[in-house]
């Protein structure tokens, strides 16, 4: 912020644009650009007592406000996953009765990749508690006979 308040002191005193970025270290640009925003602002030389540097960086630098967007009507993807395990129904279907119910909704192409990625949060894990020894599962060949160490009888 120092160099903020050396460009509108510089200018103040009446020098030029390129005389200030001399001085100072920066661009002919970043000192005009400096000037018209303290001008938007209404800051000159001098500044204000109460005005320190972070206040300054607020008011030259202000947040810019937020990108108006357009906001649809989000699916439910839970729903959708679970109709979507039923036989004969497909996601272009689905799609079909959202947009039925939303006509201004999502289109096709990003009703299926927001689609992808409700799949792409969930866990592929399946948790499953039970006490030990309360299940058993074996895996045996279908003929009853192991591949590895014959039974006697096996052949």
């Amino acid at each position: 912020m120092r160099k903020i308040k050396d460009v509108l002191r510089l200018h103040a005193a009446g020098r030029s644009a390129r005389q200030i970025g001399a001085s100072v270290g920066v661009g002919r640009s970043t000192v005009a650009e400096y000037l018209r925003r303290a001008d938007v602002a209404g800051l000159s030389w001098p500044l204000p007592e109460e005005l320190d540097e972070e206040a300054l960086e607020r008011r030259l630098f202000p947040p810019p406000p937020p990108a108006p967007g357009r906001q649809f009507a989000e699916a439910d993807w839970a729903a959708v996953h679970r109709e979507l395990k039923r036989p004969g129904v497909t996601l272009a279907l689905l799609w079909d009765e959202y947009r039925g119910q939303h006509p201004e909704g999502y289109g096709y192409s990003a009703f299926c990749e927001h689609s992808r990625r409700w799949v792409g949060r969930l866990s592929p894990v399946s948790h499953q508690r039970c006490a030990s020894g309360a299940t058993a599962s074996a895996m045996r060949p279908a003929s009853g006979c192991s591949s590895i160490t014959p039974a006697p009888g096996c052949r």
